[in-house]
């Protein structure tokens, strides 16, 4: 049976895979795991994004809250990291997004967040599922007086805003930023913090109506940003993903500036203002290879990991490490917040143009991105952790990894999130590495279905 939760809690299509059923024990059984230690009535905050489906899965996961005895605290549309801030500010004992993320509209997803404000381990979540597909047997119902209450708390936008201001007190008046919020749960939190810092503010895809998040907008379509940004002969553009954990940015030239150039513009910033612990950034396998040669030349050591931020934040935690993240735009500023914040991450980004008054395509020329590809593989679901069954794509794959030896890279990978397999190629020629992956990415496509 596969597992529940993937790389970013449990998640599917709103209403025949993530189904309210399924919410309601996600809140029973998280409830009952991450607050059975404890001695007082516990609390949990729950959030969501702006997807017609949020409110309809929130109300029935607090209901699970409530039906084993716990609070819920609900702060409506709100960010991913801000819900971790709220958490932790606050003393809750656990905090829930409702939320799918970068994904399109028809997904949503559940994620946890500890007392702490971190994702949970792999133990903590096989521990929920373990309690679900045991039908719930450990758990006591109480009724009466006993039971949850839910609190409604829509107010706590402000207390993020303030949050992130005093994280990055950065004076942004004379820049122009065009802002793309993905008709996302950044809508109101980032356009009010970059304009309160006196941002000249151009913000697109902020009329979210349920139905529009993510679409051909955010992080994962920024054609519309780039263009923009170039129109207003704007400074820079800004682009959140729907949760606004993630960002990117569009240079005054109109060109992509990806989380691996993010991570170098700020963590080589970071070593000049001597604030880089031990010199180090996490990354995961998927990071450019000129990320680790930018590291060499800059003296800035370059830990890898497998894909996904929480085990960039695990290695992070682990050993001191305070910066780290994806090419995705998902970047752990960890003196400042415990999880990927894509505001956070853009009030940075700010702060080292503000200071060194460099344009933000000079400063993306510390990292050369090599050629790169990576396309997208639809395969079923229950399929996807199984590719290399199958000889024909086992062969395949041994073929191109052969021929990229000693000269790039090759990296095949299900994804976390999606019903999909990920190919990625790297080498010296972008349009025969753009030709061999999609070629693999079809075969893989057509013996899987």
């Amino acid at each position: 049976m596969a597992r529940m939760f993937g790389t970013d809690g449990v998640r599917g299509v709103a209403g025949s895979e993530l189904t309210v059923e399924l919410a309601t024990k996600l809140g029973q059984a998280g409830a009952y795991v991450l607050t059975k230690e404890k001695e007082h009535k516990p609390t949990i905050i729950v959030g969501c994004d702006t997807r017609i489906s949020g409110e309809m899965l929130a109300n029935a996961l607090m209901a699970g809250i409530c039906s084993v005895g716990a609070n819920a605290i609900y702060v409506g549309v709100m960010p991913t990291p801000a819900v971790a801030y709220l958490t932790r500010k606050h003393k809750v004992d656990a905090g829930v997004v409702i939320s799918a993320s970068h994904n399109p509209m028809e997904f949503n997803g559940i994620k946890f967040f500890n007392g702490e404000g971190y994702k949970l381990s792999d133990a903590l979540e096989d521990e929920i599922e373990a309690v679900i597909r045991n039908d719930m047997r450990d758990i006591t119902f109480p009724t009466g007086a006993e039971i949850g209450r839910i609190d409604y708390r829509f107010d706590m936008k402000t207390e993020y805003i303030e949050f992130m201001k005093e994280c990055v007190p950065v004076d942004l008046h004379g820049l122009k930023i065009v802002v793309d919020c993905a008709e996302g749960a950044s809508y109101e939190t980032s356009v009010k913090t970059l304009q309160d810092l006196g941002a000249d503010l151009v913000a697109i895809h902020v009329s979210p109506d349920g139905t529009n998040i993510n679409a051909n907008c955010g992080s994962t379509h920024m054609a519309e940003l780039q263009k923009c940004v170039v129109e207003e002969k704007a400074d820079l553009g800004l682009a959140f993903d729907g949760d606004a954990d993630r960002m990117l940015a569009v240079d005054e030239c109109g060109n992509i500036v990806d989380g691996d150039q993010l991570m170098a513009i700020c963590g080589n910033y970071m070593k000049a203002q001597g604030k880089l612990k031990k010199n180090t950034i996490v990354v995961t396998v998927m990071t450019n290879l000129g990320f680790s040669l930018m590291g060499k030349k800059q003296g800035i050591h370059v830990e890898k990991t497998k894909v996904g931020d929480r085990y960039v934040l695990e290695n992070m935690l682990e050993n001191g490490y305070n910066i780290g993240g994806e090419q995705s735009g998902h970047i752990i500023f960890l003196d400042d917040n415990t999880t990927g914040d894509g505001l956070l991450s853009a009030l940075h980004l700010l702060k080292v143009i503000v200071d060194t008054g460099k344009k933000l395509s000079e400063l993306a020329s510390v990292m050369e991105v090599l050629p790169q590809a990576l396309v997208n593989a639809k395969v079923p679901n229950a399929k996807k952790e199984k590719f290399m069954d199958y000889a024909e794509i086992s062969a395949a794959i041994e073929r191109v990894e052969k021929k990229f030896d000693g000269e790039g890279r090759v990296l095949i990978r299900p994804s976390g999130t999606e019903p999909l397999v990920r190919v990625m190629i790297e080498g010296k020629n972008q349009e025969e590495i753009d030709k061999e992956a999609e070629e693999l990415a079809e075969l893989i496509t057509q013996t899987m279905l």
